[in-house]
C-alpha cells in the first residue's frame, strides 16, 4: 500500500503589491519600497509628518516599478514615540500597515555592528515582505486600540505620574532638611508657622534661602496632592455613573478581596477592557511575566522573566499579587505560594511572588471572560 505524506498545499499566493518600510525619525523619515525579495530597495527621504510627500512618493514608487495607481500598498514601522497616529492615517489612505515591536527585530549578534538609518529601514523592508510571505512569526506585531480605548488609558497613566512626582517632591525635601541634619517625624507639614519652628543642631534657625526653597517646595506637594485627590474623585464618579463600557469589569473585579479600584482600573482599561485573547499563555506574554529558559546542550539555566508587553500592567500585576497573598490566605494560588516559596526565604519569595501575578491575571482573565472565581477566592462582604 502506498502511504503518501499529508501536507498543506495551500501555500499562500501574494497578489502584486508595493511594499514600504518607514524609519521614523524627530525630522526626517527614510522610506524604502520594494515590490519582492530580491528586488533592489528605493530609498528615499522626506521631511517628518509631511503626509503630501508622502502619497507622492508613493505614487512616484508605483511609477517606478510600473505598477498600477490603484495597486495595493503594505507598509511598516517600528513602535515608538509617533504611537499610532500614523498607523490610523495610513490605514484611512487604504495602506495596509502594521507596527512592529522593535525588540522582536531580527538583529545581526556581532559584538560590533554597522546601525544607521539605511540599513534598519532596509531591514524593516526585507522582515515585512517576508512577513507577507507567510513568515508569520518573523517578528511580533503590535495590536492597535481605538481613538476611544487609547484615550481611556491616559486617566490612570496621568495619576501614576503624579504621583511620582510627588514622591520625588517630598524625597527631596527630606533631603535638603537631612543635609542639615534635621530628619521630620510623623506626616509631612512645612507651613510657614512648622518651617519657622524648625531648628538646627545649635538652635539657629534655617537659612533664609534654603528656608524658600523649602516652602516652594512644599507649595509644589500641595499642588500636587490637589491633583491627586481631583483624580481620585473623579474616578469614584465615573465608577458610579457606569457610562463607559469597561467599567462593568472593573466592577467586576472590584469584588473579589485584595483587589481595589486603581489596581483594577489600570488592568482593564490597559488589557482586559480591549484586547481579546485566546489561551492563558497570550495573557502571561502580554504582561512580560513569562519565564525565559536558557537551554542549549549541557548549558541549562533560567534568564529570569521576559519584561516584554504592557510595563504598566506588569507592575500593578506584582503589586496585586502581594495583595493577593495578604487578603486570599485560603485560596489555592495562596496556598501554593505558601508551600513552595515563602519558608525557602527573602530571595525565594521574590521569585515566587513573579509566578503568582502570573498565575493571577490568567485567573482574573478567566473571571472576567467566563465568570469562574478563582479556587478558594473570597468575594468582599456586600455593604
Amino acid at each position: 500500500m502506498n502511504k503518501k505524506a499529508t501536507r498543506n498545499n495551500n501555500y499562500k499566493q501574494n497578489e502584486q503589491a508595493l511594499y514600504l518600510a518607514f524609519e521614523l525619525g524627530a525630522t526626517k523619515w527614510e522610506l524604502a519600497f520594494s515590490v519582492g525579495l530580491g528586488q533592489k530597495p528605493r530609498r528615499r527621504s522626506i521631511e517628518a509628518r509631511d503626509l503630501d510627500s508622502l502619497q507622492s512618493e508613493i505614487m512616484s514608487a508605483k511609477r517606478r516599478f510600473n505598477l498600477c495607481e490603484d495597486t495595493i500598498v503594505k507598509s511598516c514601522y517600528e513602535a515608538g514615540r509617533d504611537g499610532f497616529w500614523l498607523h490610523r492615517c495610513l490605514t484611512s489612505l487604504r495602506i495596509e500597515n502594521v507596527i512592529v515591536d522593535s525588540s522582536s527585530i531580527e538583529v545581526n549578534r556581532r559584538k560590533r555592528r554597522a546601525k544607521t538609518d539605511r540599513i534598519d529601514v532596509e531591514k524593516l523592508l526585507v522582515l515585512l515582505m517576508r512577513y507577507y510571505n507567510g513568515e508569520n512569526r518573523v517578528w511580533s506585531i503590535v495590536r492597535v486600540p481605538s481613538p476611544e480605548e487609547e484615550d481611556r488609558r491616559q486617566f490612570h497613566r496621568e495619576l501614576r505620574s503624579i504621583k511620582k512626582e510627588k514622591t520625588r517632591t517630598t524625597n527631596r525635601i527630606k533631603g535638603l532638611l537631612a543635609n542639615q541634619g534635621i530628619r521630620l517625624r510623623g506626616r509631612m507639614d512645612l507651613s510657614d508657622n512648622k518651617l519657622n519652628a524648625i531648628r538646627l543642631w545649635n538652635g539657629v534657625p534655617l537659612k533664609d534661602a534654603l528656608k524658600d526653597r523649602l516652602k516652594r517646595e512644599w507649595e509644589h506637594c500641595l499642588f500636587l496632592n490637589n491633583q491627586i485627590a481631583e483624580l481620585q474623585s473623579s474616578r469614584r464618579r465615573q465608577l458610579k455613573e457606569k457610562k463607559e463600557p469597561d467599567l462593568k469589569k472593573i466592577e467586576q473585579l472590584n469584588k473579589l478581596k485584595g483587589i481595589g479600584p486603581e489596581s483594577s482600573w489600570v488592568i482593564v482599561r490597559e488589557l482586559f477592557g480591549w484586547r481579546k485573547f485566546s489561551n492563558r499563555r497570550e495573557v502571561a506574554s502580554l504582561t512580560g511575566l513569562t519565564p525565559t529558559p536558557y537551554d542549549s546542550g549541557d548549558t541549562k539555566w533560567e534568564q529570569g522573566i521576559s519584561k516584554a508587553g504592557n510595563r504598566h500592567v506588569r507592575a500593578i500585576a506584582i503589586e496585586m499579587a502581594w495583595c493577593w497573598v495578604r487578603h486570599q490566605p485560603k485560596s489555592k494560588l495562596t496556598r501554593w505560594f505558601m508551600k513552595r516559596f515563602y519558608i525557602a526565604g527573602k530571595r525565594a519569595r521574590k521569585v515566587g511572588i513573579v509566578a503568582v501575578a502570573r498565575r493571577l491575571m490568567i485567573d482574573l482573565w478567566r473571571f472576567l471572560e467566563c465568570g469562574v472565581i478563582p479556587e478558594g477566592a473570597q468575594l468582599k462582604a456586600h455593604t
